[in-house]
């Protein structure tokens, strides 16, 4: 691994300063954005159609430069703090984020129909074969978000429209930092990570198609670290596939992802409604603890995800 790419990226949690990754959105940048809320609950436009070319956004240009500056020399990550949502319709608040994130890469579909902007927020349904993860209100494990599928996102945005009434706490975490722990403590287990397993693709695909991937959660690309992780998306790929995990690639996954939960690994936070945080879906692994939502379905949590990637195609698998 190049040594500036993995240098930036070898922090724990515990010992990352309390400023790392964050930015505070200049308020030139909230006007220009108001200015866009306005023009679009006067004149509606379909949300796939709206390009940053359309609106006067020289501020906003700026500062998603520097955003996404941010997380690529930097901690992997940025949290944005915040747009004012509490005076947005929810329509403009979406159509915003779009934008902004517009600036940092491409927007891609995220889901096999094409939908490219995603409501992650509970519907009342276990975890499973066909049902997301982030749809539910349960405990992730740390994971790259489409791990599964031929060309993942290269960042993983979330906005936050809504918080739970109780849990939800996020976090993130280095694969660097975690590979350099694996190695130290289980160098007999760490090659089987870059060796392939079995994923789930969660019925993202035609009917017809296979409902497997077969690939590595750990390589190296171009001198970099490159993760592709889900726990849940192997268990499940492998009863899909007929076939039992071998006790390496057990092993070599328990022991990894001992290492991304133990303590001080992970930075945490709690979301708070217009804060961004996009972060390095190569390099990062984030997750959410379970929560307790109110009982008012206006006030349910609501996070708006959005995949970016600038290599591939714009279709769910690239």
């Amino acid at each position: 691994m190049a040594t500036a790419a993995l240098s930036r990226l070898l922090w724990r949690g515990d010992t990352l300063p309390a400023t790392a990754g964050r930015l505070a959105v200049p308020g030139e940048v909230v006007t220009e954005l108001d200015a866009v809320v306005a023009a679009l609950d006067r004149d509606p436009l379909p949300l796939l159609v709206l390009r940053p070319d359309d609106f006067a956004l020289k501020a906003s240009r700026e500062f998603m430069r520097e955003v996404k500056r941010t997380i690529d020399d930097g901690p992997g990550f940025a949290i944005v703090d915040r747009l004012p949502v509490d005076r947005w319709s929810q329509d403009g608040a979406k159509a915003v984020w779009w934008l902004l994130a517009s600036l940092v890469a491409r927007p891609v579909a995220q889901k096999w129909d094409g939908t490219s902007i995603y409501d992650v927020t509970d519907l009342g349904k276990p975890p499973g074969n066909g049902v997301r993860p982030d749809v539910t209100n349960y405990e992730q494990n740390f994971h790259t978000d489409n791990s599964y599928n031929n060309v993942p996102p290269h960042y993983v945005g979330l906005f936050c429209i809504r918080t739970a009434m109780e849990g939800g706490v996020s976090g993130i975490v280095s694969f660097a930092t975690a590979h350099e722990e694996m190695r130290r403590r289980h160098p007999d287990l760490l090659p089987r990570l870059f060796q392939p397993f079995y994923f789930d693709r969660q019925r993202e695909h035609a009917p017809d198609d296979v409902m497997t991937t077969w690939h590595p959660m750990l390589e190296s690309e171009e001198g970099r670290l490159i993760a592709r992780l889900s726990r849940f998306q192997v268990k499940n790929g492998y009863k899909l596939a007929g076939v039992d995990l071998d006790p390496e690639g057990l092993a070599a996954m328990e022991a990894f992802e001992a290492i991304l939960n133990a303590p001080g690994m992970a930075a945490e936070f709690h979301f708070e409604p217009g804060q961004m945080q996009l972060i390095d879906n190569r390099a990062l692994g984030h997750k959410r603890t379970r929560f307790r939502d109110w009982p008012d379905a206006a006030r349910k949590r609501l996070l708006i995800r959005l995949w970016l990637r600038d290599r591939g195609g714009r279709a769910y698998n690239g």
